[in-house]
């Protein structure tokens, strides 16, 4: 019985957080993107040698600097909320070719090549799941009303 009592009065907290949920994750992805992305801008990132031994073709100053600018400009139009659609779509691909490192640079993500077994690097690679996930959402919560609504209404039927 108190489980019930207890279950109702969390329906409140539970609506408002509802409403607030993407925004609040849109905020922090825009966040953790401009920080991150302003650490390459300025040369101060700690994984500026990850990031070039992982597209070792390319002049590594110039393309961390680049990857630095578009992060920024990915964070910003994440807290601006316009086109999120397209905007998380880029966010996933970018989120994606990180995972691109496990790849090309396997001894620096993996512990004795054990693919279970990671590292700090790894660790820090394969969080970018949960990140592409939160991409997925955002792009998904900005779907146009008319689509969501007669997705609905053809499950009902």
């Amino acid at each position: 019985m108190w489980m019930i009592e207890f279950s109702s009065r969390l329906d409140a907290p539970v609506n408002a957080l509802r409403a607030l949920s993407i925004p609040l994750l849109r905020g922090s992805l825009g966040v953790v993107f401009v920080w991150f992305g302003a650490l390459k801008v300025t040369g101060t990132t700690p994984v500026g040698e990850l990031v070039a031994g992982t597209v070792p073709w390319l002049e590594p100053r110039s393309f961390v600097f680049a990857l630095g600018l578009v992060e920024v400009a990915l964070g910003v139009a994440l807290m601006v909320g316009r086109r999120l659609r397209w905007v998380a779509l880029i966010v996933v691909l970018h989120l994606c070719g990180t995972l691109l490192t496990l790849v090309v640079q396997p001894s620096v993500a993996f512990q004795t090549g054990n693919p279970l077994l990671l590292t700090i690097t790894g660790e820090f690679l394969v969080k970018n799941l949960v990140l592409i996930t939160a991409g997925l959402a955002i792009m998904s919560a900005d779907a146009p009303v008319r689509q969501r609504v007669s997705q609905t209404g053809s499950a009902r039927r």
